[in-house]
C-alpha cells in the first residue's frame, strides 16, 4: 500500500501539488473505470479517488450524477467499487474511495475498513459524515491502518475547522464552494481564502476539489494547496466518448494536460 503521507512527502519534495484524480466504479463498465484510473496514473495522476456509486449522492453535479446513475443501473456493488480499489491500488498510486456514509453503515463499518485496507487502499473521504458523529468510523480506520478524510467548506467555523482537522489523516479536503461538483469557467475565488484559514491549525496536506478542469486553473490551485482535485473533467471525458477505447484515451489526455498544469505552479 502506498499511503497519502508517502505521496505527499514525494511531491512535497519535488517541489509540487499532487494531482488528484476521480472517476466512480463501475463507469463506464468495471474493467473500463479501471483501464481510465490506470490511464491517469500512467499519465500523472499522484493520488486516485474512486467514488463509490449512491443513490442519492448530495454534493455530485449533473456530469457526476449521470456516471453514477449509469453505473448503478448496471449492478455496481460495494465489493465491485473494492476490486476497483485493489486493481488500481496494484499500480503503486496511493488510491482512496469518495463514499456517502449509508453504504458504509450497510456494509459494516469495521468491515468496510477492514476490505479497504486489505485491498490495498490509503483512505476513505467520507464527505456528509461530521466528526462529530465519527467515533466509530475513526475508531474502526484506526484499527485497519487507513486515513479518514473529511471536508472543510467556505460555511466552516473557525471551530469546526479546528474539529475537521484534528480528526483527518491523509489530507484535509478543501471544498472550493458550497455547491455541488461540477465543470467550471473558474474556481472559486473562496478556496484561497479557505486553504488560507485552515493552514495555521494543521501540519496535514490541503487538497482543493470542486471546479477544477483545466491545466491553468490547475496551476492556479497548485500554487497554494497541496493537492488538486479533478472529478467531473475525468467524467466528462468518459461521457462524451463515442467508446470506451476513445474515453481512456480523452481521460490520458486531460491528466496529462493538468499534471503539466500542477508542475508549472512550483511552491
Amino acid at each position: 500500500m502506498t499511503t497519502l503521507a508517502e505521496t505527499f512527502a514525494r511531491t512535497r519534495s519535488e517541489g509540487r501539488a499532487a494531482l488528484i484524480g476521480y472517476l466512480p466504479a463501475g463507469y463506464p463498465s468495471y474493467a473500463g473505470c479501471v483501464d481510465a484510473l490506470v490511464a491517469m496514473v500512467e499519465s500523472g495522476v499522484d493520488i486516485v479517488e474512486i467514488g463509490l456509486p449512491y443513490s442519492d449522492p448530495l454534493m455530485d453535479g449533473p456530469t457526476i450524477q449521470q456516471a453514477v446513475e449509469a453505473a448503478l443501473a448496471a449492478g455496481v456493488t460495494t465489493r465491485e467499487v473494492l476490486k476497483t480499489v485493489e486493481a488500481v491500488a496494484a499500480t503503486g498510486a496511493a488510491t482512496l474511495v469518495m463514499t456517502y456514509w449509508n453504504p458504509v453503515e450497510r456494509y459494516g463499518v469495521g468491515a468496510f475498513a477492514d476490505a479497504m485496507a486489505a485491498a490495498g487502499g490509503a483512505g476513505v473521504i467520507t464527505p456528509d459524515l461530521t466528526p462529530d458523529e465519527a467515533e466509530p468510523w475513526l475508531a474502526a480506520v484506526a484499527s485497519a491502518g487507513i486515513d479518514p478524510v473529511f471536508l472543510v467548506a467556505p460555511s466552516s467555523t473557525a471551530a469546526r475547522i479546528r474539529r475537521v482537522t484534528e480528526v483527518s489523516r491523509g489530507f484535509v479536503y478543501v471544498a472550493s464552494t458550497m455547491g455541488v461538483t461540477g465543470v467550471r469557467d473558474a474556481v472559486s475565488d473562496r478556496a484561497e481564502a479557505l486553504v488560507a484559514r485552515v493552514r495555521p491549525v494543521t501540519d496535514l496536506p490541503l487538497s482543493v476539489g470542486l471546479g477544477v478542469s483545466t491545466a491553468a486553473q490547475a496551476a492556479e490551485v497548485a500554487a497554494y494547496a497541496d493537492g488538486v482535485i479533478v472529478g467531473s473533467a475525468f467524467v466528462r471525458r468518459l461521457i462524451d466518448a463515442p467508446d470506451p477505447a476513445a474515453g481512456v484515451a480523452a481521460v490520458r489526455a486531460l491528466a496529462v494536460e493538468l499534471a503539466a498544469g500542477v508542475r508549472a505552479a512550483r511552491h
